[in-house]
């Protein structure tokens, strides 16, 4: 291991390196800082977040940069306000013994003018997010045509988050000489297109395997129903006392619904979502890092450049769709060398989404249970045991003492234990009084085959549905989350779909007088046929078929109508 002198790294940065207690190099500034220190190069750089990418790029930029020169040298762009609020604060204490070098930075939901006004007095750096610097530009407000590095902070997360054809625009207007350091998680396409487009014959490292998951971190699942999923989380929350987690859910709706669902039920919960105002996300944030919110539930926007230490669980509460957003989902823990937890709660029709996951990031899942009344009342005994025992006694309570001693004389110490363990034994034991298993029952293996039920819907393509839309309707007529409807197919005519058989009942009852627009929606059972995604119907089925035809677009009366209610009178004709 080489110490930070030894990377080549000049002393006003080895002096700020001593103040902030670094003491030796992580592996990706051990690679990274001598190859961009020796000459001018492009660089692809892979490692996970947490794994101190920020010096990595940060150290060599500030060495390289001339503050005699007023003018705009290096851009580092980053997909969020608080990333890119991070970076510049860093910046700071890295150049601390380097005056004459101005980080400013540049981000949507604060003043425009205010940060034009920083520019001018001149900045030898600028951090910016896509979409405030491409303004910018536009406006003439800033001048990158002259820069000498370029710096993709988190590249494949502001690819997730739609900034391609931003960053495109922003490299355009940089000059043909510059160097660019790409520093990403994951290697998806769009990243590679980046690189093949604006770079020069980059040197890549990479720490740990593409698209892996950090060492540090260990994955479990578990495998519930649908609608016990909620209660899985509480449960999760109480058998881990001291968690300070992140739970990832995929909606606004859901990010909000989740976070009140857990105030209410007395948890220390805050929502981070894109509905929230810049002032709303600046308070959430600030109480998470002091700690007085415990569970912060967030969607994978809001929660992109969250770098907040020491969080013990990322929660899972619903799958992503892509396999990187997990990846950085579960690299909010387990980061600066310090273990982490990532629990997924899954239904068993997505089991094999975590196989998927497991061949990508190559890490074994390990399927647990959701701890039960008996083992929650246990841990949390323990727990309180334990916070009493080291709890420091604050002077403030000794004038009370004499009246709660006159309150509890004449119990001796044993008694005094066992009311004490009494009163939080007791809460939990009158909670979880006769409350059920809520694991899933069933081998493992089995993905949402044979353990679910398939049903025939008379809509399809031709009433402007696609599998996505057909999905969501479902889903807000029955009240599920996402995932308990699945295997959606649409056809021409009609479409098939998936569920628990938890829920059957409920999708029939909901159905079975159902109108939209005047129109009877018809959802019944479908019998499989052993040819993949359809289904054969019975006789009702086909009835039901025949009698909507599939051709009246809800709300609409024109020529599908028409046609629907002339086919209506050759029937009777017949």
């Amino acid at each position: 291991m080489l110490t930070f002198k030894e990377l080549g790294l000049e002393d006003r940065l080895l002096t700020a390196i001593t103040d902030m207690g670094f003491t030796k190099p992580s592996e990706i500034q051990e690679k990274a800082i001598p190859i961009l220190l020796e000459k001018d190069k492009d660089l692809v750089a892979l490692a996970q977040t947490g794994t101190g990418k920020t010096a990595a790029f940060g150290f060599p930029l500030l060495q390289k940069i001339d503050p005699a020169k007023k003018s705009v040298q290096g851009l580092i762009l980053s997909p969020t306000r608080e990333l890119c609020l991070q970076i510049t604060q860093e910046l700071a204490l890295y150049g601390a013994h380097m005056p004459g070098i101005n980080t400013v930075a540049v981000y949507g939901g604060a003043s425009i003018t205010d940060q034009a006004s920083k520019l001018r007095k001149g900045a030898q750096i600028v951090v910016a997010t896509p979409g405030r610097i491409k303004d910018m530009i536009s406006r003439r407000l800033i001048d990158i045509s002259s820069i000498r590095y370029c710096i993709l902070d988190e590249a494949d997360e502001m690819l997730n988050m739609g900034f391609l054809d931003d960053i495109k625009d922003i490299l355009s207007n940089t000059p043909s000489e510059r160097h660019t350091w790409l520093f990403s998680a994951t290697m998806p396409k769009e990243v590679a297109q980046i690189a093949k487009q604006f770079m020069r014959k980059p040197d890549e490292i990479t720490v740990g395997s593409k698209n892996t998951g950090s060492v540090n971190v260990n994955h479990e699942y578990y495998v519930v129903s649908g609608n016990n999923r909620y209660k899985a989380l509480k449960r999760l929350a109480d058998a881990n006392p001291e968690i300070f987690s992140v739970i990832f859910c995929r909606t606004k709706r859901d990010t909000q619904r989740i976070a009140e669902k857990l105030i209410e039920d007395g948890y220390n919960a805050g929502a981070l979502h894109g509905d929230l105002s810049q002032n709303q996300r600046d308070i959430v944030m600030k109480s998470f890092r002091n700690r007085q919110i415990q569970m912060l539930v967030a969607t994978d926007v809001a929660a992109r450049g969250i770098d907040v230490d020491d969080i013990t669980h990322v929660i899972n509460y619903q799958l992503p769709d892509e396999t990187e957003t997990y990846t950085h989902r579960s690299g909010r823990t387990g980061r600066a060398g310090k273990s982490g937890i990532s629990m997924v709660i899954i239904t068993k029709s997505e089991i094999r989404k975590i196989r998927s996951i497991e061949r990508i990031i190559k890490k074994e899942f390990e399927r647990k249970d959701i701890p039960g009344p008996e083992e929650i009342c246990e841990i949390q005994l323990y727990h309180l045991s334990d916070k009493i025992r080291n709890t420091k006694i604050d002077k403030n309570i000794e004038p009370y003492l004499p009246a709660v001693n006159d309150v509890l004389e004449g119990i001796d110490r044993e008694e005094l234990i066992r009311k004490l363990v009494t009163v939080e034994f007791s809460r939990f034991a009158s909670y979880y009084k006769d409350t059920d298993n809520l694991n899933a029952s069933g081998d493992e293996r089995v993905s949402g085959g044979n353990e679910s039920v398939r049903y025939f819907i008379n809509v399809g393509a031709r009433d402007g549905y696609d599998w996505k839309t057909l999905k969501d309707f479902l889903r807000v007529q029955l009240n599920l989350e996402r995932d308990e409807v699945f295997k959606v197919e649409v056809k021409d005519s009609f479409s098939f779909f998936s569920s628990e058989p938890s829920v059957k009942q409920q999708i029939l009852d909901t159905f079975s007088e159902f109108k939209l627009d005047g129109r009877f929606i018809n959802v019944e059972i479908s019998e499989p046929t052993g040819r993949g995604g359809g289904g054969k119907k019975g006789k009702k089925g086909r009835k039901s078929r025949e009698r909507f035809d599939g051709n009246q677009k809800f709300g609409h009366k024109g020529k599908r109508g028409k046609q629907s209610a002339k086919n209506k009178n050759k029937r009777k004709q017949r």
